[in-house]
């Protein structure tokens, strides 16, 4: 591996602390929520597509061993790209929902028809990667190509370049300064450790960090539609009453088209829907509009304690 173990960005630990922000969201929200589709199908690792190795993650916790090529598993992702992200497209144009894609350049241009129907129903694009891969695995040059390819990429299959972007299970210590400072993105969502936006310095420069979740998320626990529903339903109303307490707060909530797309999960992900709805004070938001506010307003907001001095 061409990095060491110590080198990239420095961390932090303390964030707002106990001074957070008194976030104004539009309209007064209580709430933004952000939906993330996760669109990996068809560029995840396989050997179909020359990787001597299967990958997981799908609805089957079967490992096949090494050299043996996972049919089943394969199968279980074509779901997600033939059915279930219509099945999630349709739910979120009935509900009146725009979401964010973490597209994989690869999967739109094996099915480019789902980068078109995205982009022209008002969806946003967070880059996924050029595939579903883990950045650790490339060395500094063969990441940086790789950013590359994946905005040519999207050019051509979305329609235009991503401006945020988001690696499988988090960066390299080498992803933020080849994305803030020679990618040409506004944002990445490469951390999962707070609930708001942030500023950090990238090379002397400020960027902005829009954190990710994996705890809501629908490859978390046992992939019980009700599990799932019951646990972004209460993290929601956590959050909500939190921000009606004058400290509003950002909700992710990332999804699979493999999983979710399933129609006992989306019917989940639709009650989910119903209940944030008709509780009100929500602004259901894609990520680069989050991104785009938090630009133009995050440093003006006041700062307050969240405990009795």
């Amino acid at each position: 591996m061409a990095h060491t173990l110590t080198n990239g960005p420095e961390r932090d630990l303390i964030g707002y602390g106990r001074l957070q922000p008194k976030v104004t969201w539009p309209d007064g929200a209580k709430i933004a929520v952000n939906i993330v589709v996760n669109y990996e199908e068809g560029s995840e690792y396989s050997y179909a597509s020359g990787d001597g190795e299967n990958d997981i993650l799908g609805d089957s916790g079967y490992r096949f061993p090494a050299g043996v090529r996972d049919l089943a598993q394969e199968s279980m992702y074509e779901y997600g790209s033939r059915a279930g992200v219509w099945r999630l497209l349709r739910l979120f144009d009935e509900f009146g929902v725009n979401c964010t894609f973490f597209g994989c350049a690869v999967a739109f241009e094996k099915n480019p028809e789902v980068a078109r129907a995205a982009s022209n129903m008002g969806h946003d694009l967070v880059s996924h990667g050029w595939r579903w891969e883990e950045h650790w695995r490339l060395s500094r040059e063969e990441e940086r190509e790789h950013i590359r390819l994946a905005v040519k990429s999207f050019e051509s299959t979305w329609g235009s370049r991503p401006t945020g972007w988001y690696c499988r299970y988090g960066p390299s210590v080498n992803t933020r300064e080849l994305v803030a400072a020679e990618g040409g993105f506004d944002f990445d969502c490469d951390a999962y450790n707070d609930d708001l936006p942030y500023f950090t310095t990238v090379q002397g420069r400020k960027h902005l960090v829009v954190p990710y979740s994996q705890t809501y998320n629908d490859s978390q626990g046992s992939k019980n539609p009700a599990e799932f529903y019951d646990y972004i339903r209460r993290a929601f109303d956590e959050l909500w009453l939190e921000g009606d307490r004058g400290f509003p707060k950002m909700m992710s909530i990332g999804l699979h088209p493999r999983l979710v797309g399933q129609a006992a999960r989306t019917s989940a992900l639709r009650d989910f829907l119903i209940h944030a709805q008709s509780k009100g004070g929500v602004w259901f938001a894609r990520r680069t509009d989050i991104a785009q506010w938090w630009l133009q307003h995050g440093e003006s907001f006041p700062r307050a304690s969240v405990v009795g001095d």
